[in-house]
């Protein structure tokens, strides 16, 4: 597809870890150590933009935040990359990140990586005081914040929801997985993402690891309340995610419409050049 563009990947390998009490495995298998080998993807897959972040998921979150030099040495690498940069909303990380923020005005540096995956909470008083110089940070340097998603405890889209709430009339904001899983996708696309863009909100989406059902929803409510277009994103998410499987069920949902060149190109540029 000429002009792809992704909104999300990461770099970087993690050691393995014995999730869920199991044994210390790797599932993120395609994961890459080194820039070369992410180049090498984005020219096999005819990826032409890209912003890419620490790999994440090993609750040792040095391991990921060592990455960050890493992602902006990429973006400083080849045009076609821009970086997003780690930070945490715990205040345990709270030396990490300011060494991570220090990063922000860097060249081809464009985004802000949070989550609460790993701990500490949207609605958490101490974690207060970090997201506010996270957002603030972004703000100043004119960066995007993406944000996680996922169903139930502090990624449910009703926690991290209170962000957009909170931040989302000055800082651009990122939420990564469609509001993640069915009650993500129903609360976002039933009504919540719309009502938020008719307020004035600048928050966004992509559809990386949604349900079936989900793109094409979204898809048909773009259409039938007419906005909503300039907010939707392609991502892979690989190593975690698929990049054939997620362009394929993007490019059917959106079935060669207008909105084809809004979501896997000219979004993109709005959002990250």
């Amino acid at each position: 597809m000429t002009g792809l563009a992704d909104a999300h990947r990461h770099l970087g390998t993690l050691p393995s870890y014995p999730f869920y009490g199991g044994p210390a495995v790797s599932p993120d298998t395609s994961a890459r150590a080194t820039i070369a080998e992410l180049i090498a993807d984005l020219d096999s897959e005819g990826t032409e933009r890209a912003l890419v972040i620490p790999n994440y998921g090993v609750p040792d979150v040095r391991h990921t935040f060592a990455l960050n030099d890493l992602v902006v040495q990429a973006a400083a690498t080849d045009d076609r990359i821009r970086a997003g940069v780690f930070v945490s909303p715990r205040p345990q990380d709270s030396e990490l990140t300011t060494a991570a923020l220090a990063l922000a005005g860097e060249p081809g540096v464009a985004a802000l990586k949070t989550t609460f995956l790993l701990g500490g909470s949207a609605t958490d008083p101490e974690c207060l005081a970090e997201l506010d110089r996270i957002f603030a940070t972004a703000t100043e340097h004119d960066l995007t914040v993406h944000i996680h998603t996922s169903p139930g405890a502090a990624s449910d889209i009703d926690q991290i929801g209170t962000l957009v709430d909170r931040y989302g009339d000055t800082t651009r904001i990122h939420l990564v997985h469609l509001g993640g899983g069915m009650s993500g996708h129903i609360k976002l696309i039933s009504g919540r993402f719309f009502d938020w863009i008719a307020a004035g909100k600048k928050v966004y989406t992509d559809t990386s690891w949604a349900i079936g059902f989900a793109p094409r929803w979204l898809v048909a409510e773009i259409e039938r309340r007419g906005i909503g277009y300039d907010r939707i994103l392609f991502a892979s998410d690989e190593p975690w995610g698929d990049h054939a499987g997620e362009l394929a069920r993007l490019q059917a949902a959106v079935g060669g419409s207008e909105l084809t060149r809004q979501v896997f190109s000219d979004n993109f540029a709005a959002l990250y050049d």
